[in-house]
């Protein structure tokens, strides 16, 4: 199984627009430093499934009949805009599986086009796709959000995005899992009063100590946290890493 991060940004993206810190300056500058909306690409047998579809320029990147389908984490803009024109193809139907919301985004459930939401996951619903294996995690967020643990090839993945924290029964079902890599929401530096929508550094290394997979990655991540990190001396722990754009796993 291989998973590929193909945005790696929280929803304002790096570098923010306007914004004059010194990370969004090196992101400027260099587009190594750049990060686009956060979505990843796992690959698995002939499996080829889109998790999050906040990229708009999906057409251009997916030829059509390259995508299994989609496994949408939650319907926030940042992660689901890419949908608004990836559904007038014509010739295919593409299935979406993601958390049950009745809102959605925009007019996608009244004019879907080729986009198939007939069938959303249940909390903990595992479903299998050919050699991938998959299983719809419960978070912690402003709205219906699921996270993923994707099970092939021998290797046992969980990605969780957006979240703040976990809930306790998605936590006890990780902890029963041998995680070979775990790729989590980390948007912010440390704070000084707990954060509200996603986790700040603090939070996603005691998910991490509290989960032990043997590779962690921080994912979702916002300028501020960039930032401080080119100018705080505070090493990571050796198995955990700060997410890319473009970085494959």
């Amino acid at each position: 199984m291989r998973l590929t991060l193909l945005g790696t940004g929280d929803a304002r993206q790096v570098p923010v627009y306007g914004c004059q810190c010194q990370a969004c300056r090196a992101a400027r500058d260099d587009g190594r430093w750049r990060r686009l909306p956060c979505c990843a690409w796992v690959e698995c047998g002939d499996q080829r499934w889109l998790i999050d579809s906040g990229l708009t320029d999906l057409t251009e990147r997916f030829a059509p009949r390259s995508l299994s389908g989609i496994l949408q984490t939650h319907y926030h803009a940042d992660h689901a805009q890419g949908l608004l024109h990836l559904r007038w193809g014509q010739g295919l139907v593409i299935p979406v599986h993601g958390p049950v919301d009745s809102e959605g985004l925009a007019d996608l459930y009244k004019h879907p086009g080729i986009l198939d939401f007939s069938q959303p996951f249940s909390a903990f619903e595992t479903r299998q796709f050919g050699d991938l294996r998959v299983t719809a995690l419960p978070l912690v967020h402003s709205r219906p959000t699921l996270g993923y643990l994707l099970e092939g090839g021998g290797r046992c993945i969980a990605y969780l995005t957006d979240t703040v924290g976990l809930p306790e029964e998605t936590t006890d079902l990780l902890r029963r899992s041998t995680l070979d890599l775990l790729v989590l929401d980390c948007s912010m530096p440390p704070q000084a009063q707990a954060p509200r929508n996603h986790n700040d550094l603090n939070l996603a290394l005691q998910i991490i100590a509290a989960l032990q997979p043997r590779q962690a990655v921080l994912t979702h991540v916002g300028h501020t946290l960039d930032a401080w990190l080119l100018h705080e001396p505070r090493e990571l722990p050796a198995h955990v890493t700060i997410a890319r754009d473009g970085m494959v796993l």
